[in-house]
């Protein structure tokens, strides 16, 4: 379907505008005197890497946000985190509510393509859904997390300390404020606000058609299969990498083995739930063991649910994949969850997201071996997976990357955050249905 008749513009073409119009906007922002402490503004390039990270709700830095930034900096990064997180179409749609204007259709297929939606049917009560969702939610994260921090610093600071964070995390973004690149490393032990954090991180990330499919169920009684698989596979993932990082951290003196028993969980338990495209932590990264990274690069890689804050090829493509692996070696010609089949044009995209997404972290993997030459490789691999699950966990290349560098990086988040599929769509001509097929022919696979 076309979007427009004489522009031939569609959905896809207007999110990456609108995605590139924010950033455009933040960037010019952040260049003013008035958004860093040392009334210089930051340099246009700085300015445009911290815009796109917090409108792709990624986190990576190249100046500490806590210090670097006044007051107003810091709001209009949070401001582009929570306009990227929720989408720009779910908050043009929230004006257009208080205007008391009717959502064209044109506007509704834009919102389902934005959320990624299977269909346009309920999307506007969806949309109301999700902005209640997204003040509740971030409303009592910022009050338990704004009790905590007033134990450690005045109240009023405590509760912007609070709110901040809470969004941040919410959106899956990881900025903090906390100052000198630290994070939450000081609350590694503290129970408050690790389960709050990793909450705010989980809810985010989970997707808002399966929260929404959650508030329904006491009515619907059921929920559909996309729900099924989300809210399995991120339990699985989360619960699995939380032992395993426990494992090979255990008796690392960098990170698990000074802490006590509670804080050996939830240290394991924060680092697995983060690089579920959040960005946040409580360990040192480059203290954590190769082996430990190389996994939190997977997570990365998988990243959240379809229709979220988070990055990633996405939970349900990660599932679908496996399915039709054991599938295979099962020897049978269905792929099928909880007693559901997946039809073929499903699994052709997740093959094609997964390869999309090997490509992109590949291809900027090698470009920034050539760029950051002298690097050590896992920490390049790292950042390259990071910014593509735009999650914003570092080694510490972010930093010290080169002009050429932060201007790949910028892209790669960008594409991380829209989507490889939705950026293809966006830069191809209008796509037409082959006028014929060729016959069929084999090939030996294996």
């Amino acid at each position: 379907m076309r979007w427009n008749a004489k522009y031939h513009f569609d959905p896809p073409k207007v999110l990456v505008g609108g995605f590139a119009f924010i950033i455009f906007i933040g960037s010019i922002l952040l260049t003013l005197p008035i958004a860093t402490n040392d009334g210089k503004g930051l340099p246009w390039l700085d300015a445009l890497f911290t815009a796109t990270s917090a409108t792709c709700v990624t986190g990576l830095v190249v100046v500490d946000t806590g210090t670097t930034f006044t007051l107003f900096g810091q709001l209009v990064i949070l401001l582009l985190i929570q306009v990227g997180g929720l989408g720009f179409m779910t908050f043009a749609t929230f004006f257009a509510f208080l205007l008391g204007k009717r959502i064209s259709l044109k506007e509704r297929l834009l919102l389902q393509e934005s959320l990624n939606n299977l269909t346009i049917e309920g999307i506007v009560r969806l949309v109301k859904r999700i902005l209640i969702f997204t003040v509740m939610i971030e409303f009592i994260g910022a009050i338990l997390l704004a009790i905590r921090f007033s134990f450690d610093m005045p109240l009023l600071k405590a509760l912007y300390f609070g709110l901040f964070h809470a969004i941040s995390n919410f959106n899956n973004a990881g900025f903090d404020i906390m100052g000198e690149f630290r994070s939450f490393t000081s609350y590694v032990e503290d129970p408050v606000v690790t389960l709050v954090v990793c909450t705010l991180i989980i809810l985010g990330g989970i997707g808002f058609i399966v929260m929404n499919e959650v508030y329904e169920y006491r009515e619907t009684r059921r929920l559909s299969l996309h729900a099924k698989i989300a809210v399995f596979t991120s339990l699985l993932l989360v619960v699995l990498s939380t032992l395993v990082i426990f494992l090979l951290e255990l008796n690392n003196p960098k990170t698990l083995q000074p802490l006590s028993p509670l804080g050996k969980f939830l240290g394991s338990l924060f680092q697995a739930v983060t690089p579920r495209t959040a960005g946040s932590n409580t360990l040192n990264i480059p203290d954590l063991t190769q082996p430990t990274l190389f996994l939190m690069i997977f997570l990365m890689f998988v990243g959240a649910s379809p229709g979220s804050t988070g990055g990633g090829i996405k939970t349900t493509t990660f599932a679908t994949l496996l399915g039709a692996v054991w599938s295979q070696i099962k020897g049978k010609e269905d792929v099928t969850f909880f007693k559901q089949r997946i039809v073929y044009d499903t699994i052709y995209k997740a093959l094609t997201v997964t390869f999309s997404g090997l490509f992109i972290v590949i291809t900027v993997t090698m470009l920034l071996t050539i760029t950051e030459s002298g690097k050590d490789f896992l920490m390049i691999l790292f950042e390259a997976t990071s910014a593509f699950g735009t999650v914003g966990l570092s080694m510490g290349l972010t930093t010290e990357l080169s002009s050429i560098g932060k201007v790949i990086i910028i892209l790669t988040m960008f594409a991380g955050r829209l989507g490889p599929l939705t950026i293809a769509y966006a830069v191809t001509l209008r796509r037409k249905p082959d006028p014929f097929r060729y016959p069929k022919g084999k090939i030996m696979i294996g």
